[in-house]
């Protein structure tokens, strides 16, 4: 009897030690943000808010890690194929995504993207070299012009731009196809003479070469960004504020898109709660981490630029708030 006592309460001792280590390792979950270049806003948002979803990680266990990739089409593929929970995405290619149009036409409709929530807006800035003397996008014609690294929602909107106004790629003299994080240097290098860009403002991209070696805004208007505005609902006219950068007393005129949230159907309903409520119980904090968060209104953020439906756990925090 002795024997078996000591038996058992051998293997009752062992079982209390093993416990503690397995119920921390059951509760350890990881979610993944997909973004854009580490100078972008994407990259910046995404890591504001794995920074507010970290602070409450002893509660609800799970680690926020930030992914810099090549923007919103990666990072919707990405999701899709599930190798990402989260990613910022241009609120235009969350509709062709939801729709199958355009750049996912061959993969057809992502029927399981899910919104979370819209962040920024992104005017579509273009840049030039001040030596350059470009006043407007059809002097570029011959000039040599970064359009985007493929997979990135700013690749995708040039073509469609260059589409509607019937500017081809083969009207420049050189067509580039740098990531975000290059194509400031390549300007101020004299390797490029301008590049487009959707981003939130202001941005550390663009205050760069305009600092270091006067790069100028060019607006971009017309008759085929008035038929892109008018003909999608995701696209609006807007300003880059005056006095932003460096030798930009006044608005520049551009159109643009919203930068959104978005994840999957198959991402839990608890990790979207919590990447929701981490935002919005920290937003006085939230909208301090980078500029261009400075006037968003969360009512706004949970309609805007959603094509896709929102994910269950993210109306769950909305119902608490009263917000639906």
């Amino acid at each position: 009897m002795k024997k078996l006592s000591l038996c058992v309460s051998t293997l009752a001792a062992a079982v209390a030690m093993m416990l503690p280590v397995g119920s921390v390792q059951a509760q350890q979950k990881f979610m993944t943000i997909g973004t854009g270049g580490v100078t972008g806003v994407y990259y910046a948002a995404g890591g504001a808010i794995c920074r507010l979803v970290n602070k409450e990680r002893a509660k609800h266990g799970i680690r926020c890690s930030v992914e810099s990739t090549g923007g919103s089409v990666v990072n919707i593929n990405t999701i899709r194929a599930g190798e990402l929970d989260f990613g910022v995405a241009q609120s235009d290619w969350m509709y062709h995504a939801v729709n199958g149009s355009k750049v996912f036409e061959k993969d057809g409709k992502f029927a399981d993207l899910r919104a979370v929530f819209s962040l920024h807006p992104e005017p579509f800035t273009v840049l030039s070299r001040k030596e350059a003397n470009i006043t407007k996008f059809d002097d570029f014609k011959g000039k040599r012009f970064n359009i985007g690294n493929p997979g990135s929602g700013t690749r995708a909107s040039m073509e469609q731009y260059l589409q509607t106004s019937g500017f081809k790629v083969s009207d420049f003299g050189l067509a580039s196809e740098l990531k975000a994080d290059e194509h400031g240097a390549a300007l101020c290098d004299n390797k490029i003479d301008g590049f487009f860009y959707g981003v939130g403002h202001p941005s550390a991209n663009i205050q760069d070469p305009i600092t270091t070696c006067g790069a100028k805004l060019v607006p971009l208007t017309g008759p085929a960004v008035d038929k892109l505005v008018k003909d999608n609902a995701f696209y609006a006219a807007v300003d880059i504020p005056g006095g932003l950068y460096a030798g930009h007393a006044n608005p520049t005129r551009t159109y643009g898109v919203l930068a959104t949230m978005v994840t999957s159907a198959k991402v839990p309903d608890a990790t979207v709660y919590e990447l929701t409520k981490a935002v919005f119980e920290n937003f006085e904090e939230f909208k301090k981490l980078h500029p261009a968060f400075i006037a968003l209104d969360p009512q706004l953020m949970i309609k805007n630029g959603l094509s896709a439906p929102l994910h269950p756990g993210a109306v769950k925090y909305y119902k608490e708030k009263g917000w639906m």
